[in-house]
């Protein structure tokens, strides 16, 4: 007997739908049955602040990582693939992140998110990117959510989380600044909250005599300058963003207060902050000399002096920097998005040609990664937490130099030791070993 009209149409409808789930399983898959894989390219994302108050510095992320992805593509690729990279404008708007991301994993159908930046964007949309299992690798963020392998398998950090940088800014005031007062100067959201809490594990809260925040967006910050000033601290430590980091100072001018600053390795890099200052004091009709007014300043960093010719990794990035991005600032957000995007690379090499999200995550939770980072990653089964740690480096001349030997911690109450592994060489022609 002919099938009836109504199961002809259900087994219709079954082998469209069979159809439609094959595509999307698919997504543009190869040999490795992952979305975004062929045999010949693999598409990854990112969503970064091109534009808005976070775009200086960070903006210069997306066509740093491109440039160093196009140096390794110019050489083969990663197992005979090109890397693809779409990185895309959110403005530090949560909202537009959302959008965004879900564009880029559902219609764009890229393999993995690499180095998304930010706290307050990029925690609205771990969750979807864990749920659609899509590789959330190096996020550009210190947040210690990030170390979440039990409800987030698939997020990563990459640099020292702020709660471990607190802890190794903390100590470097508690030794320097004994019995003086300090004052927080933070991001309201997780980046701000989990530097205070490494800054308190070190530094006695009967010498805090100010937590000052400010909301990402809101450029006037004269009120929280003036009651820290007020305050009278010796010392402001700022959990800032770049442009945070110069309305503080020249908030602070205005009111002819000067303390000492310590800042997060975030919003240190002196070439972005100092053409911030010089910006914003334009603005408003008092040229400055950026460079000037950040000397002394002390942060804490993992990856080698921009100036240090004699670094095998300096030199392998100023020669991909000039190659491709030769009018962008070779500076210390350039540094951080090629490193990034070598460990990405390398962990590309080491998971083979048979590459699928899954088989990638397997990779990375087996840990041994290294690079150009003064101390290793924390990457295991249990661990997605990023560099284990950090060194003091102070800006003089408008560059930051280390101070002694670079440590590592946690973000509990482990100590803060020395860390004499020393730093790998890079590979002779750039390209991670398979």
């Amino acid at each position: 007997m002919a099938p009836s009209r109504q199961v002809r149409a259900g087994i219709a409808l079954t082998a469209a739908l069979a159809l439609a789930l094959s595509g999307c399983a698919g997504g543009g898959s190869g040999s490795g049955g992952s979305p975004g894989v062929t045999d010949t390219t693999v598409t990854i994302g990112s969503t970064l602040p091109l534009t808005g108050t976070a775009a200086p510095g960070y903006s210069e992320q997306g066509p740093a990582a491109k440039a160093f992805f196009d140096y390794v593509n110019a050489q083969g690729g990663v197992h005979g693939r090109q890397i693809v990279y779409k990185y895309l404008d959110d403005g530090y708007n949560p909202a537009q992140t959302v959008t965004l991301t879900k564009q880029l994993v559902l219609q764009d159908n890229v393999f993995a998110i690499v180095g998304a930046l930010g706290t307050p964007t990029h925690t609205k949309v771990v969750d979807f990117l864990n749920s659609s299992r899509v590789p959330d690798l190096f996020v550009a963020s210190g947040c210690t959510c990030w170390d979440n392998p039990k409800d987030h398998p698939y997020t990563y950090g990459w640099q020292p989380d702020y709660t471990v940088e607190g802890k190794i800014l903390g100590d470097y005031v508690k030794k320097t600044f004994a019995g003086k007062k300090v004052a927080y100067f933070y991001q309201d959201d997780d980046f701000g909250h989990d530097g205070m809490k490494g800054l308190d594990k070190f530094i006695d809260p009967a010498q805090v005599v100010a937590r000052e925040p400010y909301q990402p967006g809101n450029t006037d910050v004269a009120a929280q300058v003036s009651a820290i000033a007020r305050a009278q601290a010796d010392v402001v430590v700022l959990e800032t963003i770049p442009a945070y980091t110069a309305l503080f100072k020249l908030a602070a001018l205005k009111l002819g207060y000067r303390p000492a600053l310590v800042a997060s390795s975030v919003g240190s890099d002196p070439i972005t902050v100092s053409g911030l200052l010089e910006n914003f004091a334009q603005r408003a009709g008092s040229p400055v000399r950026g460079a000037d007014l950040i000397e002394g300043l002390v942060t804490s960093a993992y990856l080698p002096p921009l100036d240090d010719t004699a670094n095998s990794w300096t030199a392998l990035f100023r020669k991909i920097h000039d190659q491709y991005i030769p009018t962008i600032p070779f500076d210390g957000n350039v540094y951080y998005a090629m490193s990034y995007a070598y460990t990405f690379v390398q962990a590309l090499q080491a998971t083979g040609r048979d590459l699928t999200r899954q088989k990638l995550i397997d990779t990375l939770n087996k840990g041994g990664f290294r690079g150009p980072g003064l101390v290793p990653f924390r990457y295991s089964a249990d661990s997605h937490a990023g560099f284990t740690g950090g060194q003091i480096a102070t800006v003089r001349g408008g560059r930051q130099t280390g101070e002694g030997t670079p440590a590592t911690t946690d973000d509990g109450a482990g100590p803060i030791v020395p860390y004499l592994g020393g730093q790998p060489s890079a590979p002779p022609n750039g390209i991670p070993p398979a």
